[in-house]
């Protein structure tokens, strides 16, 4: 790709700076920060992203995603924000002050907003000082955001994924400041649920993704445009001795075809872990006692039942 994608923007630009990975509280404050300033100063607001994740060259490979490209990049214009990509090994090699000119050159950037932590150039070598001095050379604003924090410790996706890992989904959704979800395409499972009563949406997990703990959680799903709850299984369905890793929802009070469709699976709480039942008969009963489980969480969050 060129060295940015998409930056004829027919405006001057607030630029909000980062990978974005997750969204989380820590995200929101820069991207709500340049959304007020661009609603302010008619700025166009962008969201600056490289194409490439920069772990992937400083440390050998990137680390796991909590949300896919394309859902974060949804989002991001769902929120108002103009999408750019960088061509990172296009502009990897850029000083500090190079890299921000070269930004500034095509975007015609107003303000920045960035967390305390942005690094930027050849080899991370600029900081937060470093920007505030490149800023004001370049006639830039510059607004930096301190850190969010959760049971006294700054959010960060590090400590996101490893509640995730722990399935401790509760924690992951206060940093996120949303339950954690998912949208990917359903495919065609053995449908054994659906013999069993409990028809599943079958979705498979993209390489790279931060999977939560293998087990059952409550969940939610909407579909076209209504609320269900329902009951989400993340793992290898030992009773049936698969190894194939999948989400399995099963969607309470839904019945339809969403093959080939994406659907998005909010994940609410961890009700228990994955296990290999004696057969079938004992699987389907302990997937309405999940089933009464999922209702009762998703009532006391969502207050009323679809």
């Amino acid at each position: 790709m060129p060295d940015f994608e998409n930056a004829s923007l027919g405006g001057n630009a607030v630029v909000a700076l980062g990978n974005f990975d997750g969204l989380h509280v820590g995200h929101k404050k820069v991207l709500s920060t340049a959304l007020e300033i661009a609603n302010e100063k008619g700025y166009v607001p962008v969201a600056l992203l490289f194409d490439e994740h920069p772990r992937k060259y400083t440390l050998g490979k990137r680390p796991p995603i909590l949300m896919t490209d394309e859902m974060r990049d949804k989002k991001l214009r769902e929120m108002g924000f103009t999408v750019v990509k960088m061509s990172f090994t296009g502009l990897r090699d850029l000083e500090p002050y190079e890299f921000l000119c070269k930004i500034h050159e095509k975007l015609h950037v107003k303000a920045i907003c960035c967390g305390f932590n942005y690094h930027y150039g050849k080899n991370g070598a600029g900081d937060i000082k470093t920007l505030e001095n490149d800023c004001k050379e370049l006639d830039i604003d510059l607004f930096w955001q301190s850190a969010a924090f959760y049971d006294g410790e700054p959010v960060s996706a590090t400590r996101i994924r490893k509640e995730l890992e722990n399935g401790n989904i509760q924690a992951a959704n206060a940093m996120l400041g949303r339950p954690f979800s998912y949208e990917l395409t359903v495919v065609e499972g053995d449908k054994r649920g659906r013999v069993l009563g409990f028809p599943t949406l079958n979705q498979i997990f993209p390489d790279g993704f931060a999977v939560p703990k293998f087990g059952v959680y409550a969940s939610k799903v909407c579909i076209d445009e209504k609320w269900y709850p329902s009951v989400t299984n993340i793992g290898i369905r030992p009773t049936i001795e698969t190894e194939e890793l999948r989400s399995e929802t099963h969607v309470i009070g839904f019945s339809g075809d969403l093959y080939g469709k994406q659907v998005e699976v909010f994940l609410l709480r961890y009700t228990r872990p994955e296990k290999k039942f004696d057969g079938l008969k004992q699987l389907a009963e302990t997937i309405a006692n999940d089933s009464k489980t999922a209702k009762k969480i998703y009532l006391e969050s969502e207050g009323a039942l679809p």
